[in-house]
């Protein structure tokens, strides 16, 4: 029962590759039709090649007919098909290495661009190392099918059916022999698939194990050689390093046992039985140049059956590997909301609230409510804060507002448009983010603002000077053009974040987020921050989450969170005067600890 399931998961596993690659390779199907068209000729000139060397044979070196003209003819003829016949898969196999490619190229953009597009909830699931190797190992597959397994199984399939056609003409009995041969090599092709196809699939998933906790340890290097954790990491990286190893030597048996010996075994049956078959005859009734050519075109049948049972390794693991990289293309993808039904066509109304919830209800996961029935109004140009324990839902609120999640009930809307009806490449122009951990491209710091965005320097600068990051980048040895390394490297903390919200002002957003920008760095860069903000009043709706309640104290209403709940509200002066109040105690606890 388990193999019958095993078996028609690699059957459901080729039938989604199949799909797959056809889209793949669909722009370039010309050159496809084109590549089996001259095989077909290929494998024609081979098969006329025995034909030639039997008429050598009996017409003329067994019956001393000395027509050197023709014998020449004939030579030359054996010479020019095989010629041909190799230089002319030459040219498909590059024709074909090129299709391979250009569909791998497509793979990796549809991919690339289909994991840019994915929503938060699945990067909270996935590990990035696995989702390298289905960009990079996994699409990389595809040309291994194109190139190898693809072109030698067609090539060697015209190849059988012209040869089985050419022995049925010189010897439809003997032929009938040969043929018997296929169903023996179908057994061992089932057999292999039985045996093979649960390692592939498992080597297949622990490789990408293996890149997952490559990239987990390089990232997190710091931490691991701080916590003394180079020796558990290391076990458990062996220990999946083994098992990868265990699963392709299984494979590896498999190959090594079923595929050429066994067949190398068929081809020498084969060779006795037509030998003994042609020696049972009348001695002047044998043609010797029939014989030459049927133990040519044993060669001829056997090779194939030997190069497309070899290939089934190969094309198990690229339909493991392209089943792979289509489960991920059918992730849901990010915010395909209503473009151009609402998005680009309605206006935003200047004077609805920038920012109003209304009974939002949301949690993570079922059962664990993490905002409880939250409406707000932020009205246009206006600086909110948001405060509260960690666990009360400010990044969780912060998240509903960029659309990486979907709340469970409830509704956003921003300048009296619902958040689902905005278009997603104008909803990233109207909202800015400046994140807690600011991203850092390891380019130049013009690139680190522009972002591909193509902004005019005028803007990048402008941009810079109001988030108070053009002093220390005009100071750079080369100014903008520097490249910051990677992560950022060559800046401080606080210049990262001050690079970040030079980045979300250089869209000229309506309304600009912030996620706890200054919990990280000092108080000198805190207090820039706070100076860029307080120009930006009134100039952009701001929405700051903050840790350190000293961001956030002129903000013109602060809302504090409590278990997913709206538990008071006001200025900082208002919230000050409530006696016990969850505010109070936070702000005096953080000036204690200062």
């Amino acid at each position: 029962m388990q193999s019958d399931t095993k078996t028609g998961g690699m059957k459901d596993q080729a039938r989604h590759a199949a799909r797959l690659l056809r889209r793949a390779a669909h722009p370039d199907r010309r050159h496809l039709y084109w590549a089996t068209l001259w095989l077909v000729v290929a494998a024609g000139l081979e098969v006329v090649g025995p034909l030639l060397g039997k008429m050598l044979i009996d017409d003329h070196l067994l019956t001393r007919n000395l027509d050197w003209h023709r014998i020449w003819l004939l030579l030359g003829g054996l010479v020019l098909t095989g010629w041909a016949s190799s230089w002319i898969r030459y040219l498909q196999l590059i024709r074909l290495s090129g299709l391979a490619m250009r569909s791998v190229r497509r793979l990796r953009e549809w991919v690339y661009g289909h994991v840019l597009r994915l929503p938060m909830a699945f990067f909270d699931r996935a590990i990035t190392g696995q989702l390298v190797s289905r960009v990079t190992n996994d699409t990389e597959a595809v040309k291994t099918l194109y190139i190898q397994v693809l072109f030698v199984m067609l090539d060697s399939s015209i190849v059988l059916v012209g040869t089985m056609a050419a022995m049925a003409w010189l010897d439809w009995r003997l032929m009938l022999v040969v043929l018997a041969l296929v169903p023996a090599v179908v057994g061992i092709v089932w057999l292999y698939q039985r045996l093979s196809a649960p390692a592939v699939t498992h080597a297949r998933a622990l490789r990408s194990d293996i890149n997952g906790q490559m990239a987990e340890s390089i990232g997190g290097m710091s931490v691991l050689q701080a916590s003394n954790a180079e020796k558990r990491f290391g076990e458990r990286f062996l220990s999946t390093n083994r098992a990868h190893r265990s699963a392709r030597l299984r494979e590896l048996k498999a190959n090594a046992f079923l595929l050429r010996p066994a067949l190398d075994l068929l081809n020498v049956v084969l060779l006795a039985i037509v030998i003994f078959g042609f020696g049972r005859r009348e001695m002047n009734a044998v043609e010797v140049g029939v014989l030459y050519a049927f133990i040519s075109y044993i060669a001829r049948v056997v090779e194939p059956l030997i190069q497309i049972t070899m290939q089934f390794s190969g094309l198990q693991q690229a339909v493991v590997a392209t089943a792979r990289v289509e489960a991920l293309l059918d992730e849901a993808g990010a915010a395909e909301h209503a473009v151009g039904r609402i998005g680009n066509e309605a206006a935003f109304d200047a004077q609805a609230p920038a920012v109003r919830v209304r009974g939002l209800n949301f949690g993570y996961s079922e059962g664990q409510r993490v905002l409880h029935a939250l409406s707000l109004d932020v009205p246009q140009g206006a600086f909110f804060g948001i405060v509260g324990h960690t666990g009360s839902g400010k990044s969780t609120l912060l998240s509903l507002l960029l659309r990486y999640y979907t709340a469970d009930e409830g509704s956003i809307e921003i300048s009296g448009l619902p958040l689902a009806s905005i278009g997603n490449e104008r909803f990233r122009n109207e909202v800015g983010l400046v994140p807690q951990d600011p991203f850092i491209l390891a380019a130049t710091a013009r690139e680190n603002i522009d972002m591909g965005r193509g902004l005019p320097a005028e803007r990048i600068e402008a941009a810079a000077r109001a988030a108070h990051a053009h002093g220390f980048i005009a100071g750079l040895e080369q100014g903008y053009e520097t490249q910051l390394g990677e992560g950022g490297s060559r800046l401080s903390s606080g210049q990262k974040q001050l690079v970040a919200i030079a980045r979300a002002l250089a869209g000229e957003p309506r309304i600009l987020l912030l996620d706890e920008a200054t919990s990280r760095i000092d108080s000198a860069t805190e207090q820039v921050v706070q100076e860029a903000l307080e120009e930006l009043r009134g100039k952009v709706t701001i929405i700051a989450i903050a840790h350190r309640l000293s961001t956030i104290r002129a903000a013109d209403r602060i809302i504090v969170l409590n278990h997913g709940r709206i538990t008071e509200a006001g200025a900082h002066e208002e919230l000050m005067r409530i006696e016990g109040g969850l505010y109070q105690r936070l702000y005096l606890l953080q000036q204690i600890a200062v």
